[in-house]
């Protein structure tokens, strides 16, 4: 297993996890709708039009299927939502339905997930892969993403989904968000879980499972020790050197700022991966305090 094909690659996981296949010999080449404008080696596909360059599928003895309109980047109307989810699930059905047609298929299948399968707040219940899922519009989301991967499965494909929780980078993701403001506060009650990773423990599982014959199935892709919001916010200040205060933001004032997906924040749930390492997966950073020593250096 050599080439390997990511869909979004110029994503935050997309190109740590690009850097660090690289680094191990592999050759790693991005799905992308602007080939010509990547400096990365990159094929073309368009979802809305239903084109994908048969010639990556050809290429590629592995697929890590990354692609998905970002869940918080913008206000959640209904044509987001609908974004949201057809980004998911159709860039899957778009592979799934070239693949089918190779006499030569891929080996694996790596699809991303989301952590939001269990819905928003589940206290302090501790959830495994094996949990009930949550009725909520990411939960839906999770639900049909993962179903379209999983058909994979039925051509032979050793196929993974990550559902991975909030993942800790300077460069990107919720991290930054967090600190933006000058004075660092919890959100809503500030006891919500957050099951969090570290960006280099994400891109290692992914790679891990892209080498380990035995994975296969959902995995929770998170730390072994979630936190409250108002816990990690306040390490966080703390290691970035901001002021924090405990007085949290109104739930109230999130949902007039923020709509439907002020739920997504508001919520959170406190999530095992005793899965992933019963598989053999060691963590990196497996404390708060360790990882944000790591992204901050203090």
């Amino acid at each position: 297993m050599n080439n390997i094909l990511i869909t979004g690659g110029s994503g935050l996981i997309g190109q740590a996890l690009t850097k660090a296949l690289e680094a191990k010999g592999y050759a790693v080449a991005w799905l992308s709708r602007n080939p010509e404008k990547q400096t990365q080696k990159s094929f073309a596909w368009d979802i809305q039009k239903g084109h994908l360059d048969t010639q990556a599928l050809e290429w590629a003895d592995a697929i890590i299927h990354l692609a998905g309109a970002g869940v918080a980047e913008k206000r959640w109307t209904a044509s987001r939502k609908k974004l949201i989810l057809e980004s998911r699930t159709q860039s899957t059905k778009l592979l799934f339905d070239q693949v089918r047609l190779l006499e030569n298929k891929p080996s694996t299948f790596i699809s991303a997930s989301g952590a939001n399968y269990y819905g928003l707040d589940n206290g302090e219940t501790w959830l495994n892969e094996e949990s009930k899922m949550g009725d909520d519009f990411l939960s839906l989301v999770v639900e049909a993403w993962e179903k379209s991967a999983f058909q994979f499965e039925g051509l032979g494909i050793r196929t993974v989904a990550f559902r991975t929780g909030v993942v800790l980078s300077q460069k990107g993701g919720a991290l930054p968000q967090m600190l933006q403001p000058p004075i660092a506060a919890p959100l809503g009650s500030g006891e919500q879980y957050m099951s969090w990773i570290h960006l280099t423990d994400l891109v290692e599982m992914y790679v891990y499972a892209l080498e380990a014959d035995n994975i296969s199935g959902y995995y929770n892709a998170v730390a072994p020790q979630p936190v409250t919001n108002r816990e990690l916010t306040r390490k966080a200040a703390a290691a970035k050197g901001k002021p924090f205060v405990n007085i949290p933001v109104p739930g109230f004032l999130l949902k007039l700022v923020l709509g439907e997906m002020a739920e997504m924040i508001l919520g959170g749930n406190k999530i095992s991966c005793d899965k992933i390492i019963s598989g053999g997966y060691s963590f990196r950073y497996s404390s708060l305090d360790h990882a944000l020593k790591d992204l901050f250096g203090n």
